[in-house]
C-alpha cells in the first residue's frame, strides 16, 4: 500500500508545483498533456500487467530460468516499444492535440509538457516491466524502495524547472522524465540484485534459446495482446471524460485534473490489494491450488472493500483542505470543491472493479478482462453522451457508472474460471505419485 499509495504521487506533484503558481492555462495543459502521455504510455501497460502475471506462475511453478527470462523480455520489449514512441512523438502529439484541443494557451502548454515527456519513454516502459516482474515476485519493499526514488527525483526536479527556472508545463514534463531515467536504473539494479549477479552475470545465466522460446514469446503476446485493447479502451475512458472536460472550458479542466488525482490516489492505494491478489492468484494457479486461490480473492477483497469506504471517508472530510493547497486559482478551486462529493465516492464504486481486474491479471485472463472493458467503454460512451445537457455533473455521474459496469460486465467470468482451477488441481493430484 506504501508503494501503490507513492505512485500517484508524481501526478500530485506535478500539479501542486503548477497549479500554485496560478497559471490557470499552465494548469490546463498538464492536464491535457498528462492524460495524453497516460493515452500513449499505459497502452503498453500490459508490460507490468502481463508480466507479473506470468512472472507469479513461473515463481509458483518452482521455473527460476523462466522467471529471470520473464525480465529479461520485458526490459527489452519495453525498451524498444518507448524508443519508437520518441521517434514517433512529434505526429503522435500533433494528432493528440488535434483531438483533444484546450484552446490556443491550454495547447501550447499541453504540447510544452507531452514533448518534454516523451524523452522519458524508454525509462517508462522499461520501469513497468520492472515493476510487473517485482510484483510478480511478491518483492512489494523493492517496488516501494523505486516508487520512492522516482519520485523523490520528481519532486525535487520539478520545483528546479518550475520554480527555480520558470519552465511552466515543460518544465514539469522535463522533471518528470528525468526522474523516470533515475527510475529505470535504480530499478534495473534492484532487480540484478533480487536475481542475484549483475546485469552481465544475469544475461550470461539466461540461454538465448530459453530467452526467445517461441512457445514463451507466443503465450506473452497472446496475453499482452488482449491486456492492450482492454488498456486501450479503459484508457478511452478517462480521455474522453478530460475532454468533456475541456469542452466545458479551461477552469472545468483544470478542476477536473484537480479532482483525478484523488482517484488517482484511490486507485493506486486499493491496487496494492490488487497487485497482491496477481501475484498471489499467479502463484496458486502454477501450484495449481484451488484453496490458495479462493483464499487469495475473499482477503483482498475484504481489505479492498474495506479501504474503499475509508478513503471515500477521507476524501469526503479532508478534500476541501487539499484542494485549497494544490490550486490558488478561485474559481478553479470553487468548481473542484463543488464536484469533490462525486469524486469522494470512487472508492468505494471502483473497489470491486479493481479487485477483480487484479484477480483476472494475476490469472492472466487476458480475452475476459478484453471483452469486459470494451463493453463497459462502449456504455459509458452512450451514458456520457445521454448525459451531456446535464454539463459537469452529467460528466461525473457518467464516470461513476463506469466502475459499476466494469464489475458487472467482469464478475460474470468468475465461475468459470474457479471451476478450472479445480479442474487443474484434480488433474495435478491424479498425476502425483502415491
Amino acid at each position: 500500500m506504501l508503494g501503490q499509495a507513492s505512485v500517484p504521487l508524481v501526478g500530485i506533484v506535478d500539479t501542486v508545483v503548477i497549479g500554485r503558481t496560478g497559471d490557470i492555462a499552465a494548469l490546463g495543459g498538464v492536464a491535457l498533456g498528462a492524460m495524453i502521455i497516460n493515452l500513449v504510455f499505459w497502452t503498453f501497460g500490459f508490460l507490468r500487467m502481463g508480466l507479473t502475471g506470468l512472472t507469479a506462475q513461473a515463481h509458483g511453478a518452482n521455473d527460476s530460468p523462466e522467471v529471470e527470462a520473464m525480465l529479461l523480455r520485458g526490459l527489452a520489449i519495453g525498451g524498444a516499444l518507448g524508443l519508437a514512441l520518441l521517434l514517433l512523438q512529434g505526429p503522435l502529439t500533433t494528432m493528440a492535440l488535434a483531438v483533444m484541443s484546450g484552446g490556443a494557451q491550454v495547447d501550447a502548454q499541453a504540447d510544452a509538457y507531452v514533448t518534454a515527456r516523451f524523452f522519458g519513454a524508454p525509462a517508462a516502459l522499461a520501469v513497468f516491466a520492472i515493476t510487473g516482474w517485482l510484483l510478480g515476485l511478491g518483492r512489494t519493499r523493492a517496488a516501494l524502495a523505486l516508487q520512492v526514488v522516482m519520485n523523490g527525483a520528481n519532486a525535487v526536479l520539478d520545483i528546479v524547472f518550475v520554480w527555480g527556472l520558470g519552465m511552466g508545463a515543460g518544465g514539469v514534463g522535463a522533471g518528470t522524465a528525468g526522474a523516470e531515467w533515475i527510475a529505470v536504473f535504480t530499478g534495473i539494479a534492484i532487480c540484478t540484485r533480487v536475481a542475484g549477479g549483475g546485469p552481465v552475470a544475469l544475461l550470461r545465466r539466461s540461454e538465448r534459446a530459453a530467452l526467445f522460446a517461441r512457445s514463451a514469446l507466443s503465450r506473452m503476446f497472446a496475453v499482452n495482446r488482449d491486456l492492450m485493447i482492454r488498456t486501450i479502451a479503459l484508457l478511452l475512458t478517462f480521455t474522453w471524460l478530460v475532454n468533456a472536460g475541456a469542452r466545458l472550458g479551461a477552469t472545468t479542466l483544470a478542476a477536473n485534473h484537480v479532482l483525478l488525482q484523488f482517484i488517482s490516489v484511490a486507485a493506486f492505494v486499493l491496487d496494492a490489494f490488487a497487485f497482491t491478489a496477481e501475484a498471489r492468484i499467479g502463484q496458486a494457479i502454477g501450484s495449481r491450488s484451488r484453496a490458495r486461490f479462493v483464499r487469495a480473492v475473499r482477503l483482498t477483497g475484504e481489505f479492498a472493500l474495506l479501504g474503499g469506504a475509508m478513503l471515500a471517508l477521507t476524501f469526503w472530510l479532508g478534500g476541501t483542505a487539499v484542494i485549497a493547497f494544490m490550486v490558488t486559482d478561485i474559481a478553479t478551486a470553487a468548481t473542484a470543491r463543488q464536484f469533490l462529493p462525486y469524486a469522494a465516492v470512487v472508492p468505494l464504486l471502483g473497489a470491486p472493479s479493481w479487485m477483480l481486474d487484479g484477480v483476472f491479471i494475476g490469472a492472466t485472463q487476458g480475452k475476459a478482462l478484453r471483452n469486459a472493458a470494451v463493453v463497459t467503454t462502449v456504455l459509458y460512451i452512450a451514458l456520457d453522451l445521454l448525459l451531456r445537457p446535464m454539463g459537469n455533473t452529467g460528466l461525473w455521474i457518467a464516470f461513476l457508472a463506469s466502475y459499476l459496469l466494469r464489475a458487472a460486465t467482469l464478475g460474470p467470468y468468475l465461475p468459470a474460471l474457479l471451476r478450472d482451477i479445480t479442474g487443474n488441481e484434480t488433474l495435478a493430484k491424479r498425476a502425483t505419485p502415491a
